[in-house]
């Protein structure tokens, strides 16, 4: 059986003590900087006032792209900029490679 933690986080400047699985507490902090993320994102836009409904609207913003996600709908764009980027890495390193022959 996993123990169970309690583990202090920290959204929008708010502490919150939270009991986490001992072995899933690296991803709760991941899901804390995706949520910080996504408020400090809605709060920086300037058209949601107050953080119960920044929180309401981040939950609402991740619950659909997890839903279109979990449904086979994916950001092509963002594949696309990620392979783009991992192409450039190994062109570098294979340019050095070239050198040394």
């Amino acid at each position: 059986m996993n123990p169970t933690r309690q583990l202090d986080i920290v959204v929008m400047g708010r502490e919150f003590r939270v009991a986490c699985p001992a072995d899933e507490e690296e991803t709760l902090k991941q899901a804390v900087t995706l949520l910080e993320a996504k408020m400090v994102e809605i709060r920086s836009g300037g058209k949601v006032v107050g953080i119960e409904k920044i929180a309401i609207m981040a939950a609402l913003n991740l619950a659909h792209e997890y839903l279109h996600v979990e449904a086979g709908g994916f950001d092509i764009g963002a594949y696309q900029r990620r392979i783009k980027a991992m192409n450039s890495t190994i062109d570098a390193v294979l340019q050095d490679q070239t050198a040394l022959f």
